[in-house]
């Protein structure tokens, strides 16, 4: 599960003060709000790329708030992909589970296995400018996913793509999330995104974090 208590982060000019809500374990939750009212920020701070200044943030159980991102379990996909331009899509899959000191056979194996999933099988030697949107994305989320995180949060992965990809990837999505179990938050502008992916709808608004109802 995901918990956020009272979270006050600073990023330059932006305040978050008192934010507070939870994911259940396994569930899907997406994550709505008006542009600059501190999504991203958020998600940021749960991997622990934003530093926070108050309250805390509990991952299944355990307190992260100060801990390293390596150290949290969080598998984390941003907006722009951020692939690495030099790497093949194996390379990317294997990426953190070569920091993670995994042996080479595991991580053959389970580049095999994330390939399976994800549809990247015929795609392992290209590099990310012989993708299109929807394959890097869809290595963007293998990455994330590569060393079985408890924990997986989305920053808009879908703004950029084409309706019938985007229809692909609500398929993917949702099947990765039934296959893995894997704790989700997704951000997104789109209600018609959160309505076919998750389980629940979370507005951000004014500081505050409160459910949507699905229907409204």
């Amino acid at each position: 599960m995901i918990a956020i208590e009272n979270l006050t982060v600073h990023a330059g000019a932006f305040h978050l003060k008192g934010a507070s809500f939870a994911v259940g374990a396994g569930e899907y939750a997406a994550l709505m709000g008006k542009t600059g009212s501190g999504k991203t920020t958020i998600l940021e701070a749960i991997c622990g790329l934003k530093s926070v200044h108050a309250g805390r943030i509990l991952l299944h159980g355990r307190e992260v708030t100060r801990l390293k991102p390596a150290d949290r379990g969080v598998g984390y996909v941003p907006q722009d992909t951020a692939l690495f331009p030099t790497l093949n899509v194996r390379d990317h899959l294997a990426f953190a589970l070569d920091l993670r000191g995994w042996d080479r056979d595991a991580i053959t194996r389970r580049v095999g296995e994330l390939s399976e999933m994800l549809g990247l099988r015929g795609l392992l030697d290209r590099r990310p400018h012989g993708l299109s949107g929807g394959e890097a994305q869809r290595v963007a989320l293998g990455r994330a996913l590569s060393f079985r995180p408890r924990v997986l949060l989305l920053d808009e992965p879908l703004a950029a793509l084409d309706d019938e990809t985007k229809a692909d990837m609500y398929t993917l999505l949702r099947s990765v999330q039934r296959l893995t179990g894997v704790t989700t938050l997704h951000v997104t502008h789109s209600l018609a995104e959160a309505r076919a992916l998750a389980d629940r709808i979370l507005l951000l608004t004014g500081g505050a974090v409160v459910e949507r109802p699905r229907e409204a």
